[in-house]
């Protein structure tokens, strides 16, 4: 092994920090192809469209191509510096080991909550579609509407639910090589699927079947600068991030990569060069045959805005071929809702190693090398968060949605801002390291935080996200603003469980971290 940032430390951390072998986890485990398959199930394009593209055309209109290319820069500039940090620290905490070496320990354990919630937001949203096409697809199978509509039985879907939940959270319990395995079938085939439907959309686009809703191609589509105001551009391009949520999966399992110091991170960038193509193809061809309006299949329709592939399988591919998409969204949501399970089990490994949280959480399983309690945790924390929003409210899908997107800027932002900080005394060597180390992290931060602050005060708003409220505040507010309270509360009781951590005696700029050579 060998050992990098160098320096003295104290307490249960120092002889347990990064490399395959520090924490347990099973090292060498993914390469290169299988660390990117990883990082794009983990971001579930199909899912991601399926759920975003009728409210990003509802917000943006026509330019909704253009804040696909918008949402993908700040997360370009973040992923250098997700690259950068993890060259020198490839540590499976990623944003919390990073924060709190560049900021101490407080900011670092809100950086890493908000991942941590971030996570079990979206796992619930990936449960509650892959719940929905399964009985749509059961229902377009059978030929019988009744099975398709127990999705409405609440009680039904609830229940289907909590099962896809466990099956997920069982495959994430055995590994990596079992992840992986799966995953190459499951992204193989919602991309083989996703291009087939492009490919048919465009060619479908000005027939007489489209010939009221079909759009002629323009290359305005492509320019942020034609959205008709500010505040419709940030709640797209709010949507837009949270599109790309889940590249950085490939950097969360860096101790067990294959060259864990330089293959992450190029999984991340060849990860979301895939994404973007396919956001922007599919984009741009449901645009120009069915439009961006809000009536019949229009993408804004606010009757199917949350679940465009539903209404648009039948009318684009065809009956039978329709039914691929249904089973290309549902293998989307269910092989992301398994690895998502990959980011939030580790950053809380590494932060019960660091003594940030209770040291149950740093068990490893001693034959699946995993972190197994922190994996079961989060799959039962994420049937009781699904539970009792469905519960409560009826809009959660849309408005967990919109949350997500601030949690998302807040812990990106902080990396970011940490990669400039931590790298400060070297920003002046070279043009290089000034700039993937220096400006291209901090320009990207500096665009999230702008997005955050923007979303924050747009969502105080109820007319933001569903349109529902709690006591006249926006929903989406109470949710997004409320969870980070709850991680202010814990962080308080884990200062008098934990204050050796607190007082940066466990992690700090010099903690040493070790990286696992190559034999």
């Amino acid at each position: 092994m060998t050992q990098l940032d160098a320096g003295p430390s104290t307490g249960r951390a120092a002889d347990t920090t990064a490399g395959g072998g520090g924490k347990g986890l099973g090292g060498n485990s993914v390469g290169l192809l299988g660390s990117a398959v990883i990082g794009v199930s983990t971001v579930a394009p199909v899912y991601c469209l399926t759920s975003t593209l009728g409210s990003t055309a509802g917000e943006v209109g026509l330019q909704m191509p253009a804040v696909f290319l918008a949402g993908f820069l700040p997360m370009l500039l973040v992923a250098f510096a997700y690259r950068e940090l993890n060259k020198v620290m490839p540590d499976c905490g990623t944003s919390f080991t990073w924060t709190v070496k560049a900021f101490g320990p407080r900011v670092g354990w809100m950086c890493g909550w908000g991942l941590v919630i971030a996570t079990i937001i979206v796992l619930s949203n990936l449960a509650g579609v892959a719940t929905s096409y399964f009985w749509l697809l059961a229902g377009e199978i059978t030929g019988n509407d009744t099975v398709a509509a127990l999705d409405d039985n609440k009680a039904v879907h609830i229940l289907t639910c909590l099962v896809l939940i466990a099956a997920a959270t069982a495959i994430s319990y055995r590994g990596m090589t079992a992840t992986k395995g799966v995953q190459y079938t499951l992204v193989g085939l919602q991309l083989v699927v996703l291009a087939v439907f492009v490919v048919m959309a465009v060619a479908k686009a000005g027939s007489a079947d489209f010939a009221g809703t079909s759009v002629d191609f323009s290359w305005s589509w492509l320019n942020p600068f034609s959205v008709r105001s500010f505040g419709a551009f940030t709640a797209g391009l709010s949507l837009s991030i949270f599109m790309y949520w889940g590249w950085d999966t490939c950097l969360t399992a860096n101790e067990e990569t294959i060259g864990s110091d330089k293959t992450p991170g190029r999984a991340a960038l060849i990860a979301m060069v895939v994404l973007v193509g396919s956001y922007l193809a599919t984009g741009v061809a449901a645009q120009m045959i069915v439009g961006s309006g809000g009536k019949g299949l229009g993408l804004a329709n606010p009757e199917t805005s949350d679940n465009v592939f539903a209404a648009l399988a039948g009318p684009v591919m065809g009956p039978t071929l329709g039914i691929l998409l249904f089973v290309a969204v549902l293998a989307s949501a269910a092989a992301s809702l398994q690895t998502t399970f990959i980011p939030v089990a580790r950053t809380v490994l590494a932060m019960s190693t660091y003594e940030a949280l209770p040291a149950s959480y740093a068990r490893v399983h001693p034959k699946f090398r995993t972190p197994g309690r922190a994996t079961v945790t989060a799959g039962v924390a994420t049937a009781v968060f699904y539970t009792v929003m469905t519960l409560v409210s009826e809009h959660v899908l849309v408005d967990t949605i919109y949350a997500l997107g601030l949690m998302i800027c807040f812990y990106y932002a902080l990396t970011a801002f940490a990669c400039a900080w931590y790298f400060k005394a070297e920003l002046r060597r070279s043009v290089r390291d000034l700039t993937f180390k220096g400006l291209f992290p901090l320009l990207g931060g500096v665009l999230l935080s702008a997005v955050f602050i923007k979303t924050l005060v747009d969502m105080w708003n109820p007319a933001y996200g569903s349109g529902s409220s709690v006591l006249g505040i926006g929903s989406v507010f109470v949710i997004g603003v409320g969870l980070l309270l709850v991680g202010v509360v814990i962080m308080l009781v884990m200062g008098r469980r934990s204050p050796a951590f607190f007082r940066g005696e466990v992690l700090n700029r010099k903690t040493p971290v070790l990286v696992v050579e190559e034999p």
